[in-house]
């Protein structure tokens, strides 16, 4: 167990002796009271508890060193602060703990992270908590069910914005230069939804309309991205959550004023911390982006949103239940998308064709757990921030409205947040809440769909007649071995035919399907279409098959689906069959060839052009492999070609088309656009285009370190600064590998985004050569990171499994290292988090050779 790690069992123990009144937090950024400011500052935490008999607990603190501390003014001796833990004693009563602490900015992402802005100098510091890093700026007993109220207080230099999650009270003068800033007390939440926000940044005013009244909601940016940001937009998305989330919950926003921040250097997507959402600044878009890219970021906002309720409002009692909130927020995010863009298909085709077809993968994948999953440490949290708890819980939500209803659904919801606003639930208090309007009993609902892994296939077994008629079609649901459980699934079974040069839907059935078997007696009789779908409509979570005639229809007609919706499931299933070696990848990638042209789900082109690629590189033998990669290049050049220009599909095709290009005519094609050679008309090469081909011609090896410096040069921003160290790390030379190994694996002198940079642009393609010699230090540094030796002690753990996952080798071919792996594996004992991302590694690398093998055979 790592030192700073806290049991589920200790916190329920935790739990049972105190109940957490008010926290009164003071954080000094001054510098002044501190031998390094740019490295330290200082913070006092005051806790009013009430402890229900004696005993001895600890309070959460990871920090340089403890100043002072007291229990009802009796000094604690700052010498038994070891391992993120102050100890102490307890009678039965109320008590007052003082913590005085000298504690690190953060570098990482987590705590207190600093950075300093490349372009103007400026300083942005920003925290972020979750799962378990408000200790890393206060002391504090942190654990999600140990909810107080907090007020903040901070001092910092007068000309600096600060921010946290109350409303401004007062700003006074603390000697020269600086500013006392104390904020309104919030409403009792827990630690980690908590936040400051400090430095040079930019405010953008404005407000939103809650049926409570006027609600304050600013937008925070650092000053360089200022000229950016498109706040008119974020505005409306936010005032459009606010109406649904308000209507369909019955509760008035809760928290006071609901600031959003861009914020740099991020590992999240967002946070939701009261009052002040936080969200990387990727989404400040400063070069022209695709519609998939501005509904993602509608999305997180509404995801974020969403968490006021579920998350803030209602907590889980322990980590366990993190479905409660994420589950919730995802599917949250897109019910109010639909309201938002008055577009229910194409809403939840883009949730099918994004987090969805994650939540597919990951529940095929050896770590797969329940939704409701068991946590049993604050080590085991972070693993499951994952897609079972996002995508597959927003799926199976889903499932359960349409087997409910709407609208009970809903009034389950707002019997939830009527009994429990302001406290901490499980799944329990969740079923209890569903059951009563929706009339069922939930509780085998609850433990085929929520309490068990594995994901179900469902398929149509059909018979047809002499006379052309079908006499018989069944769902047919299987599971896997390891995970046998057969669920009850509300869905639709849709027959197409060819009308009017469309594939168009002439017959829907909607039932209920529960075990092995369950026939489809409405089809009985009717001619047989071109193709039947199972899963019409995407109501449930399973992998689809399609029947034989089916699928060879789906593969010669899929561009002429006009349903989005029905489209998904389609691209889903020929894209499940690909990775299960059913589908040759050269046969999916033709498909797809054939199909993007028509695609009008933005984000369903994006993940279509990125699976070709990855069946072109990963799913191929090695025979045929670079015949698909020269089709695969060829074919997105002539759809480029025959883009509208200036439209998105044209940005998304060349962007593909970039990272297909292969030594020759493509590795030309992008040294000329980026010298405003032969563009196709339309196409702008703005600065993320650019960096996107300095990027891929460093992968061919097409310009050196001299030329990446020159566009560094351009690009005085953090992000050509990261994109600059990625295309460095791409060169295909052993002097340029071993400098990014160097600045990732050996040194800490990189940022958390840099270091990502580096470690998703190492392995490349086509680069076998001057890779072969880091197997064996990549199993080092995996022994090496998991024991926290090194600079792997202060890197954080976002960073280390953002090693362990981006470094693991991907060579061409893939079989001789999996031998390597494996008998390493055998004599090494690792973390649970570490261990689940090498066999999440191993697993992608399996499959990959399953279909290299298949695609071999006659």
């Amino acid at each position: 167990m790592f030192p700073d790690n806290l049991t589920r069992a200790e916190a329920q123990a935790r739990a049972a002796l105190i109940g957490t009144d008010t926290y009164a937090v003071h954080v000094d950024l001054s510098g002044r009271e501190v031998e390094d400011p740019e490295r330290l500052f200082t913070s006092t935490s005051t806790i009013r508890f009430t402890a229900r008999d004696a005993g001895s607990l600890h309070v959460d603190l990871i920090a340089e060193r403890v100043r002072s501390a007291s229990l009802d003014g009796t000094a604690l001796d700052p010498a038994t602060f070891v391992d993120s833990r102050l100890p102490f004693d307890v009678t039965p009563g109320e008590h007052e703990l003082v913590v005085d602490a000298v504690v690190r900015y953060s570098r990482s992402g987590d705590g207190l992270h600093r950075f300093v802005d490349p372009s103007d100098g400026a300083v942005c510091l920003y925290t972020q908590f979750e799962p378990a890093d408000a200790r890393r700026v206060y002391a504090c007993f942190e654990q999600p069910d140990l909810k107080a109220r907090f007020a903040v207080s901070v001092v910092a230099p007068s000309s600096w914005t600060v921010v946290s999650g109350g409303a401004v009270e007062t700003q006074e003068a603390d000697g020269d230069g600086f500013t006392l800033t104390r904020f309104a007390e919030t409403k009792p939440v827990s630690t980690y939804l908590t936040s400051l926000l400090a430095g040079d940044y930019a405010v953008v005013e404005g407000g939103i309309t809650s049926t409570a009244g006027p609600v304050a909601a600013n937008i925070v940016v650092r000053r360089s991205l200022v000229d950016s940001l498109d706040p008119e937009a974020i505005f409306a998305v936010t005032q459009g959550g606010f109406e649904v989330f308000e209507q369909s919950f019955g509760v008035a926003y809760p928290f006071g004023k609901y600031d959003q921040a861009f914020v740099p250097e991020y590992n999240a997507g967002a946070m939701e911390n009261i009052g002040l959402v936080t969200f990387r600044d990727e989404y400040v878009f400063r070069s022209r982006v695709t519609q998939a890219s501005r509904d993602y970021r509608r999305e997180v906002i509404l995801h974020e949103l969403a968490h006021m309720w579920f998350g803030d409002l209602v907590t889980m009692r322990w980590w366990d239940d993190l479905w409660l909130k994420e589950s919730f927020a995802t599917w949250c995010s897109n019910f109010a998308a639909e309201a938002v863009t008055q577009d229910p298909a194409t809403t939840w085709a883009t949730f099918s064709a994004g987090s969805k077809t994650g939540a597919l993968r990951a529940d095929q994948l050896p770590s797969t757990h329940p939704i409701a999953a068991d946590i049993v440490d604050l080590e085991a949290v972070s693993t499951n921030f994952d897609q079972i708890t996002y995508g597959k819980g927003a799926s199976v939500l889903a499932q359960l409205v349409a087997f409910v209803g709407r609208d009970a659904f809903l009034a389950g919801a707002r019997n939830y947040f009527a009994e429990h606003a302001y406290g901490n639930t499980s799944l329990v208090d969740l079923l209890r809440a569903l059951e009563p309007p929706s009339g069922r009993d939930l509780t085998a609902w609850s433990r085929a769909w929520l309490e068990t892994a594995g994901v179900n296939t469902i398929a149509l077994e059909v018979e047809t007649g002499e006379d052309g008629t079908l006499s018989a079609v069944d769902v047919v649901q299987t599971a896997s071995a390891e995970h046998d459980t057969l669920r009850p699934h509300r869905l639709g079974v849709g027959a197409y035919d060819l009308v009017d040069g469309r594939l168009a839907l002439v017959h829907r059935s909607e039932l209920d399907v529960d075990g092995s078997r369950t026939p489809v007696p409405e089809l009985v009789g009717r001619p047989r279409p071109a193709l039947l779908l199972p899963n019409d409509g995407d109501l449930t979570f399973a992998k689809v098959r399609l029947d034989e005639r089916s699928r060879a229809a789906a593969v010669e007609h899929l561009p002429l689906v006009g349903d989005p919706l029905a489209r998904a499931v389609l691209w889903a299933s020929l894209w499940d069959s690909c990775r299960d070696a059913e589908l040759p990848a050269r046969d999916y990638v033709d498909v797809v060839l054939r199909a993007a042209a028509v695609e009008t789900v933005p984000t369903q082109l994006r993940l279509l052009l990125g699976q070709a690629s990855l069946a072109a590189s990963s799913y191929t033998g090695l025979g045929e492999r670079a015949e698909v990669q020269a089709r695969l290049e060829t074919g997105l050049f002539e759809l480029l070609g025959a883009a509208a220009e200036g439209s998105d599909e044209q940005l998304a095709l060349a962007r593909s088309f970039a990272a297909a290009a292969n030594p020759g005519w493509g590795g030309d094609a992008l040294a000329g656009w980026l010298e405003d050679r032969d563009v196709p008309v339309g196409l702008v090469v703005d600065r993320d285009l650019r960096w996107l081909f300095v990027g891929q011609l460093a992968r061919l090896g097409r310009i050196d370190g001299a030329g990446i410096d020159a566009e560094q040069a351009r690009d005085d921003s953090n992000t050509g600064i990261e994109l600059a160290a990625g295309a460095r790390a791409a060169r295909p030379t052993p002097e340029a590998k071993a400098e990014a190994w160097r600045l990732a694996c050996e040194s800490d002198e990189v940022t958390n985004s840099v270091q990502s940079a580096i470690c998703v642009s190492f392995w490349q393609r086509g680069q076998d050569e001057v890779l072969r010699g880091y197997v064996e230090p990549y199993l080092a540094m995996v022994e090496e990171a998991d024991r926290l030796g090194g600079v792997w002690r202060h890197k954080g753990a976002v960073l280390r499994t953002t090693a362990v996952r981006n470094l693991f080798p991907v060579p061409e071919d893939r079989e001789p290292f999996l031998a390597r792996l494996d008998a390493w594996l055998g004599g090494v004992e690792l973390s649970a988090s570490v261990s689940r991302t090498i066999r999440e590694r191993r697993d992608d690398a399996l499959r990959s050779l399953r279909c290299q093998r298949a695609a071999q055979r006659p």
